[in-house]
C-alpha cells in the first residue's frame, strides 16, 4: 500500500506539478503580427510561416489536426507529432509553462504544456490565436489519482472541486509542446 502511495504521488507530480519556471523570456522571439487570414476555416492549415512571438522550435510542417479531432480519438495521436491551433483560453498563472487552447465546440480544451523553463507563456496570451506543435500524451487516472488532481486544481489555481465527480477514472489529453506561435489575429 505504501509503494502504491508512492508511485501515485510520483506520478501525479511528474504529470502535473509545477517545477521552476524561469521568469525570463527564453525561447522566445518576435516576428512581427500576423495578418488576419482571408477566410475561417474549421480545417487547421500548416503553419510553417506563422507570423507572430515565437516560443521554443516554433512550429514547422507537423501534420496539421484540429483540438476537436485530436479529442475525439486521442489514442490514434499518441506518441505523434501533430500541429493544433485555436484561441488561449488560459495561462499557468504560477510559471507560465502551460497554456490551454479552446476546440471549436464547447467545453472543449487542449493543454499545451512545454518543459519548465524551456518556454515561458505571457498572462496576456489569453484571448489570442496559437498555433502549437508537440507530441500527443494519453495518460489515464485512477479514481484516486483525479481526486488528487482535482485537488491540486483546487488548491493552486481555485478552481472548484466536486469531490463526486472523481468516483470514475479520468482521460487527460496533453499536447508536450516543441514550439508555438502566438498572434493577435488569427
Amino acid at each position: 500500500m505504501f509503494r502504491q502511495s508512492i508511485w501515485i504521488a510520483g506520478s501525479l507530480a511528474i504529470l502535473f506539478a509545477p517545477a521552476g519556471c524561469s521568469k525570463g523570456t527564453s525561447g522566445q522571439v518576435d516576428t512581427s503580427q500576423g495578418t488576419p487570414s482571408a477566410a475561417k476555416s474549421s480545417a487547421p492549415t500548416p503553419a510553417k510561416t506563422a507570423k507572430g512571438t515565437v516560443y521554443g522550435a516554433g512550429v514547422t510542417d507537423a501534420e496539421a489536426v484540429s483540438i476537436d479531432q485530436l479529442l475525439a480519438d486521442p489514442q490514434a495521436y499518441v506518441g505523434k507529432t501533430v500541429q493544433v491551433e485555436g484561441t488561449v483560453s488560459d495561462v499557468c498563472p504560477k510559471r507560465g509553462c502551460w497554456f490551454e487552447m479552446a476546440g471549436q465546440k464547447p467545453g472543449q480544451k487542449l493543454r499545451f504544456k512545454v518543459q519548465d523553463g524551456i518556454m515561458v507563456f505571457p498572462m496576456d496570451a489569453k484571448g489570442k490565436h496559437a498555433v502549437a506543435e508537440g507530441v500527443v500524451s494519453v495518460r489515464t487516472l485512477s479514481p484516486e489519482e483525479r481526486r488528487k488532481y482535482l485537488e491540486y486544481q483546487a488548491r493552486e489555481y481555485g478552481k472548484d472541486v466536486d469531490p463526486g465527480s472523481a468516483d470514475k477514472p479520468m482521460t487527460v489529453v496533453r499536447l508536450d509542446g516543441k514550439g508555438a506561435v502566438i498572434r493577435t489575429a488569427q
